[in-house]
């Protein structure tokens, strides 16, 4: 079987070396190119976190900082964000042990997006919400 070229067909790429993995087909394996594609799958997963968070965040903001503005849209909101959360969470349980780093890098983002959304600029300077908060289906800031 002739190897496909990374760069010519990345589909047929992948699956061919899906099957050559299958079939422990150690010495035609594209090993390099192997190794980027999973080092890039794992930090789509920390991106998806991040993506998630900054969401969450942006609407707990506008919730506590807006309360006669709630809505039905903004809690469903927050529901999700938690949902995907949680899926994510449980299917790359080590992301977990960055939660507080990927709160830390999103929340001036989180900040921004509630500001273009609200209007205010009266947000704290750090996350006010804890990780366990973030995560808590029960919590929503007064």
């Amino acid at each position: 079987m002739p190897i496909i070229d990374y760069e010519t067909d990345f589909y047929a790429w992948a699956s061919q070396q899906a099957e050559l993995l299958r079939q422990r087909q150690t010495n035609n394996l594209d090993w390099a190119n192997l190794a980027e594609e999973i080092e890039t799958i794992g930090r789509s997963e920390k991106r998806q976190l991040a993506s998630l968070l900054e969401v969450l965040i942006m609407h707990l903001l506008k919730w506590q900082y807006q309360p006669n503005l709630r809505s039905r849209s903004w809690q469903l909101t927050i529901k999700e964000q938690r949902l995907r959360l949680a899926k994510l969470l449980q299917e790359n349980p080590s992301l977990k042990h960055g939660l507080t780093e990927a709160v830390l890098s999103v929340y001036p983002l989180s900040v921004i997006s509630a500001e273009r959304e609200t209007g205010l600029s009266n947000y704290p300077e750090h996350c006010p919400y804890t990780p366990e908060e973030l995560l808590s289906n029960q919590f929503l800031p007064d």
